[in-house]
Protein backbone atom coordinates (compact mmCIF):
# COMPACT_ATOMS: atom_id res chain seq x y z
CA UNK A 1 0.00 0.00 0.00
CA UNK A 2 1.50 3.71 -0.77
CA UNK A 3 1.12 6.67 1.29
CA UNK A 4 -2.16 7.98 2.03
CA UNK A 5 -1.70 11.89 0.98
CA UNK A 6 -4.50 13.09 0.69
CA UNK A 7 -8.43 12.13 2.04
CA UNK A 8 -11.79 13.51 1.29
CA UNK A 9 -14.79 13.16 3.46
CA UNK A 10 -18.20 14.12 1.56
CA UNK A 11 -21.19 14.71 3.40
CA UNK A 12 -24.63 15.60 2.36
CA UNK A 13 -24.49 13.66 -0.82
CA UNK A 14 -28.08 13.85 -0.62
CA UNK A 15 -29.07 16.98 1.11
CA UNK A 16 -31.99 16.21 3.77
CA UNK A 17 -29.36 13.45 5.36
CA UNK A 18 -28.35 15.80 8.11
CA UNK A 19 -26.05 13.31 9.79
CA UNK A 20 -23.06 13.63 7.32
CA UNK A 21 -23.71 17.20 6.38
CA UNK A 22 -23.72 18.99 9.93
CA UNK A 23 -20.35 16.51 10.27
CA UNK A 24 -18.90 18.27 7.42
CA UNK A 25 -20.12 21.89 9.10
CA UNK A 26 -18.48 20.90 12.26
CA UNK A 27 -14.69 19.62 10.56
CA UNK A 28 -14.97 22.83 8.90
CA UNK A 29 -15.39 24.69 12.02
CA UNK A 30 -13.40 22.95 14.10
CA UNK A 31 -10.91 21.75 11.19
CA UNK A 32 -8.23 20.66 14.16
CA UNK A 33 -10.60 17.36 14.73
CA UNK A 34 -9.88 15.94 11.53
CA UNK A 35 -5.74 16.24 10.58
CA UNK A 36 -3.89 14.16 10.79
CA UNK A 37 -0.09 14.17 10.89
CA UNK A 38 1.14 12.58 7.65
CA UNK A 39 -1.87 13.29 5.10
CA UNK A 40 -4.34 16.22 4.70
CA UNK A 41 -7.82 16.33 4.72
CA UNK A 42 -9.88 17.77 2.73
CA UNK A 43 -13.94 18.18 3.38
CA UNK A 44 -16.70 18.89 1.18
CA UNK A 45 -20.57 19.15 1.08
CA UNK A 46 -22.03 17.16 -1.64
CA UNK A 47 -25.25 18.47 -2.75
CA UNK A 48 -25.10 22.18 -0.79
CA UNK A 49 -28.48 23.32 -3.24
CA UNK A 50 -30.50 20.43 -1.58
CA UNK A 51 -29.22 20.46 2.05
CA UNK A 52 -30.58 24.42 1.39
CA UNK A 53 -33.71 23.00 0.67
CA UNK A 54 -33.86 19.83 2.91
CA UNK A 55 -34.03 17.56 -0.26
CA UNK A 56 -32.85 14.57 -1.44
CA UNK A 57 -31.88 16.21 -4.03
CA UNK A 58 -32.57 19.26 -6.91
CA UNK A 59 -33.47 16.89 -10.18
CA UNK A 60 -31.89 13.90 -10.02
CA UNK A 61 -29.88 11.35 -7.27
CA UNK A 62 -26.36 12.80 -7.06
CA UNK A 63 -25.38 9.42 -6.05
CA UNK A 64 -26.28 8.30 -9.71
CA UNK A 65 -24.44 10.69 -11.75
CA UNK A 66 -20.38 9.23 -11.36
CA UNK A 67 -20.60 6.60 -14.34
CA UNK A 68 -17.88 7.59 -16.64
CA UNK A 69 -19.66 8.30 -19.76
CA UNK A 70 -22.40 10.27 -18.19
CA UNK A 71 -19.24 12.76 -16.61
CA UNK A 72 -17.80 13.02 -19.83
CA UNK A 73 -21.54 13.49 -21.49
CA UNK A 74 -21.77 17.44 -21.79
CA UNK A 75 -25.56 17.03 -22.85
CA UNK A 76 -26.16 16.39 -19.06
CA UNK A 77 -26.89 19.60 -17.66
CA UNK A 78 -29.39 19.32 -14.97
CA UNK A 79 -28.25 19.95 -11.10
CA UNK A 80 -26.90 17.01 -9.93
CA UNK A 81 -25.49 15.90 -13.50
CA UNK A 82 -23.50 19.80 -13.05
CA UNK A 83 -22.18 19.08 -9.69
CA UNK A 84 -21.84 15.34 -9.99
CA UNK A 85 -18.82 17.31 -12.90
CA UNK A 86 -17.64 19.92 -10.73
CA UNK A 87 -16.84 17.23 -7.79
CA UNK A 88 -14.84 15.17 -10.43
CA UNK A 89 -12.88 18.17 -11.04
CA UNK A 90 -12.11 19.12 -7.35
CA UNK A 91 -11.54 15.57 -6.84
CA UNK A 92 -9.75 14.67 -9.85
CA UNK A 93 -11.10 12.78 -12.88
CA UNK A 94 -12.46 9.12 -12.23
CA UNK A 95 -9.62 6.96 -12.34
CA UNK A 96 -7.08 9.91 -11.86
CA UNK A 97 -8.54 11.08 -8.56
CA UNK A 98 -6.11 13.39 -6.49
CA UNK A 99 -7.08 12.03 -3.74
CA UNK A 100 -6.37 8.41 -1.91
CA UNK A 101 -9.20 7.72 -0.03
CA UNK A 102 -13.14 9.02 -0.08
CA UNK A 103 -15.28 8.65 2.64
CA UNK A 104 -18.98 9.63 2.10
CA UNK A 105 -21.65 10.08 5.16
CA UNK A 106 -25.32 8.65 4.58
CA UNK A 107 -27.86 8.10 7.19
CA UNK A 108 -31.10 6.14 5.88
CA UNK A 109 -34.34 5.75 7.55
CA UNK A 110 -33.45 1.79 7.81
CA UNK A 111 -32.55 0.26 10.69
CA UNK A 112 -28.93 0.21 9.37
CA UNK A 113 -26.88 0.53 12.33
CA UNK A 114 -23.34 1.73 11.42
CA UNK A 115 -22.67 0.24 7.84
CA UNK A 116 -19.89 0.39 5.56
CA UNK A 117 -20.62 0.26 1.45
CA UNK A 118 -17.99 -0.97 -0.67
CA UNK A 119 -17.66 -0.66 -4.06
CA UNK A 120 -14.98 -2.83 -5.10
CA UNK A 121 -12.87 -5.66 -2.76
CA UNK A 122 -9.40 -4.29 -2.73
CA UNK A 123 -7.34 -5.77 -0.04
CA UNK A 124 -6.46 -2.82 1.91
CA UNK A 125 -10.46 -1.62 1.91
CA UNK A 126 -11.10 -5.19 3.30
CA UNK A 127 -8.39 -4.73 5.85
CA UNK A 128 -9.81 -0.87 6.60
CA UNK A 129 -13.21 -3.01 7.43
CA UNK A 130 -11.79 -5.81 9.11
CA UNK A 131 -10.49 -3.38 11.49
CA UNK A 132 -13.30 -1.17 12.10
CA UNK A 133 -15.51 -4.43 12.77
CA UNK A 134 -13.02 -6.09 14.89
CA UNK A 135 -13.14 -2.50 16.91
CA UNK A 136 -16.63 -2.23 16.66
CA UNK A 137 -18.84 -5.61 16.32
CA UNK A 138 -21.95 -3.35 15.28
CA UNK A 139 -20.18 -2.38 11.77
CA UNK A 140 -21.24 -4.43 9.15
CA UNK A 141 -19.86 -3.97 5.90
CA UNK A 142 -22.21 -4.33 2.69
CA UNK A 143 -20.29 -4.90 -1.16
CA UNK A 144 -21.98 -4.36 -4.18
CA UNK A 145 -22.32 -6.32 -7.53
CA UNK A 146 -18.52 -6.79 -8.91
CA UNK A 147 -17.66 -6.22 -12.50
CA UNK A 148 -19.42 -3.37 -13.01
CA UNK A 149 -18.76 0.33 -13.18
CA UNK A 150 -20.70 1.90 -9.98
CA UNK A 151 -22.30 5.44 -10.47
CA UNK A 152 -22.14 6.12 -7.04
CA UNK A 153 -19.67 8.95 -6.19
CA UNK A 154 -17.04 6.70 -3.99
CA UNK A 155 -16.56 5.35 -6.90
CA UNK A 156 -13.89 8.47 -8.48
CA UNK A 157 -11.41 6.64 -5.89
CA UNK A 158 -10.56 3.30 -6.02
CA UNK A 159 -10.04 3.45 -1.77
CA UNK A 160 -13.70 4.99 -1.61
CA UNK A 161 -16.49 3.47 0.88
CA UNK A 162 -19.77 5.31 2.38
CA UNK A 163 -20.94 4.87 5.72
CA UNK A 164 -24.44 4.64 6.30
CA UNK A 165 -26.06 5.61 9.37
CA UNK A 166 -29.20 4.51 10.62
CA UNK A 167 -32.63 4.59 11.57
CA UNK A 168 -32.96 7.86 11.64
CA UNK A 169 -35.74 10.48 9.84
CA UNK A 170 -34.90 12.44 6.53
CA UNK A 171 -34.12 16.07 7.41
CA UNK A 172 -33.28 14.95 11.29
CA UNK A 173 -30.16 14.94 13.48
CA UNK A 174 -29.54 12.16 15.77
CA UNK A 175 -27.22 13.05 18.67
CA UNK A 176 -26.65 10.05 19.22
CA UNK A 177 -26.37 8.34 16.11
CA UNK A 178 -24.30 12.14 15.15
CA UNK A 179 -21.92 11.22 18.12
CA UNK A 180 -21.18 7.49 16.82
CA UNK A 181 -21.02 8.56 13.22
CA UNK A 182 -18.17 10.88 14.45
CA UNK A 183 -16.65 8.61 16.52
CA UNK A 184 -16.26 6.03 13.39
CA UNK A 185 -14.62 8.72 11.15
CA UNK A 186 -11.96 9.55 13.78
CA UNK A 187 -10.95 5.72 13.73
CA UNK A 188 -11.07 5.81 9.84
CA UNK A 189 -8.65 8.74 10.16
CA UNK A 190 -6.39 7.45 13.15
CA UNK A 191 -5.74 3.81 11.11
CA UNK A 192 -5.12 5.39 7.68
CA UNK A 193 -2.13 7.30 10.03
CA UNK A 194 -1.20 4.39 11.41
CA UNK A 195 -1.04 2.75 7.99
CA UNK A 196 0.96 6.00 6.73
CA UNK A 197 3.27 5.13 9.89
CA UNK A 198 3.46 0.96 9.68
CA UNK A 199 2.29 0.66 12.87
CA UNK A 200 -0.66 -1.39 11.63
CA UNK A 201 0.05 -5.25 12.87
CA UNK A 202 -1.16 -7.27 10.08
CA UNK A 203 -3.04 -10.54 11.35
CA UNK A 204 -5.66 -12.73 9.98
CA UNK A 205 -8.75 -11.55 10.24
CA UNK A 206 -12.40 -12.79 9.38
CA UNK A 207 -14.77 -10.26 8.00
CA UNK A 208 -18.33 -10.66 7.38
CA UNK A 209 -19.33 -9.35 4.33
CA UNK A 210 -23.15 -9.03 2.60
CA UNK A 211 -23.34 -9.19 -0.88
CA UNK A 212 -25.78 -7.73 -2.79
CA UNK A 213 -27.98 -9.69 -4.62
CA UNK A 214 -31.06 -7.87 -6.05
CA UNK A 215 -33.81 -5.83 -4.70
CA UNK A 216 -37.86 -6.59 -4.32
CA UNK A 217 -40.34 -4.16 -4.75
CA UNK A 218 -43.72 -3.81 -3.28
CA UNK A 219 -46.37 -5.78 -4.24
CA UNK A 220 -48.35 -3.27 -6.98
CA UNK A 221 -51.42 -3.30 -8.91
CA UNK A 222 -51.68 -2.30 -12.39
CA UNK A 223 -51.77 1.75 -11.83
CA UNK A 224 -47.94 1.14 -10.01
CA UNK A 225 -50.36 1.62 -6.63
CA UNK A 226 -48.79 -0.30 -4.00
CA UNK A 227 -50.90 -2.89 -2.56
CA UNK A 228 -48.77 -3.87 0.66
CA UNK A 229 -46.17 -2.51 3.74
CA UNK A 230 -43.32 -4.32 4.85
CA UNK A 231 -44.97 -6.91 7.44
CA UNK A 232 -44.54 -6.17 11.34
CA UNK A 233 -42.39 -9.29 11.35
CA UNK A 234 -39.68 -8.49 8.97
CA UNK A 235 -39.66 -4.20 10.10
CA UNK A 236 -36.49 -3.23 11.41
CA UNK A 237 -34.88 -6.46 11.17
CA UNK A 238 -32.11 -5.36 8.72
CA UNK A 239 -28.85 -7.98 8.41
CA UNK A 240 -31.43 -11.08 9.64
CA UNK A 241 -31.85 -13.92 7.84
CA UNK A 242 -35.07 -14.01 5.44
CA UNK A 243 -36.22 -17.54 4.78
CA UNK A 244 -38.16 -19.31 2.26
CA UNK A 245 -42.03 -18.80 3.25
CA UNK A 246 -41.08 -15.64 5.55
CA UNK A 247 -43.79 -13.28 6.27
CA UNK A 248 -42.49 -10.16 3.78
CA UNK A 249 -45.40 -8.04 3.21
CA UNK A 250 -48.90 -7.22 4.78
CA UNK A 251 -51.55 -6.36 1.95
CA UNK A 252 -54.08 -3.90 2.55
CA UNK A 253 -56.82 -6.59 3.22
CA UNK A 254 -54.97 -8.69 5.40
CA UNK A 255 -53.29 -11.35 3.76
CA UNK A 256 -49.25 -12.03 4.52
CA UNK A 257 -47.23 -12.65 1.45
CA UNK A 258 -44.23 -14.64 1.90
CA UNK A 259 -40.87 -14.60 0.65
CA UNK A 260 -40.79 -16.97 -2.48
CA UNK A 261 -36.96 -17.23 -2.84
CA UNK A 262 -35.35 -20.37 -2.75
CA UNK A 263 -32.74 -20.01 -0.28
CA UNK A 264 -31.97 -17.80 2.60
CA UNK A 265 -30.81 -14.15 2.44
CA UNK A 266 -30.21 -11.30 4.72
CA UNK A 267 -32.09 -8.20 3.86
CA UNK A 268 -31.22 -4.44 3.89
CA UNK A 269 -32.55 -0.85 3.84
CA UNK A 270 -35.42 -2.47 4.90
CA UNK A 271 -38.77 0.17 4.04
CA UNK A 272 -35.79 2.54 2.97
CA UNK A 273 -37.75 5.86 2.84
CA UNK A 274 -35.67 7.40 -0.05
CA UNK A 275 -36.06 4.36 -2.19
CA UNK A 276 -40.17 4.60 -2.72
CA UNK A 277 -39.21 6.38 -5.59
CA UNK A 278 -36.64 4.00 -6.55
CA UNK A 279 -39.15 0.81 -6.57
CA UNK A 280 -37.31 -1.22 -4.01
CA UNK A 281 -38.63 -2.21 -0.51
CA UNK A 282 -35.68 -4.56 0.51
CA UNK A 283 -32.31 -4.93 -0.72
CA UNK A 284 -31.27 -8.23 -0.93
CA UNK A 285 -27.69 -9.55 0.34
CA UNK A 286 -25.71 -13.23 0.92
CA UNK A 287 -24.15 -13.42 3.67
CA UNK A 288 -20.35 -14.64 3.36
CA UNK A 289 -17.24 -15.39 5.50
CA UNK A 290 -13.52 -13.92 4.30
CA UNK A 291 -10.48 -14.46 5.83
CA UNK A 292 -8.63 -11.33 5.14
CA UNK A 293 -4.66 -11.54 5.39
Amino acid sequence: MNQINRVAIIGGTHGNEFTGAYLIKKFEQFPDLIKRPSFETLTLLGNPKAFAECKRYIDKDLNRCFLSEDLENPTLSSYEDTRAKDINKILGSKGKSQVDVIVDFHSTTANMGLTIILTNQHPFLLQLAAYLSSINPLVKVITTQPNQESSFLISLCEFGFAIEVGPVAQGVLNAELFQKTEEFIYAVLDYLEKCNQATIAQTNKTLTLYQSAGAIDYPKNEHGEIQAMIHPKLQFRDYEPLNPGDPMFLSFDGRTISYEGKSTVYPVFINEAAYYEKGIAICLTQKQQFTVI
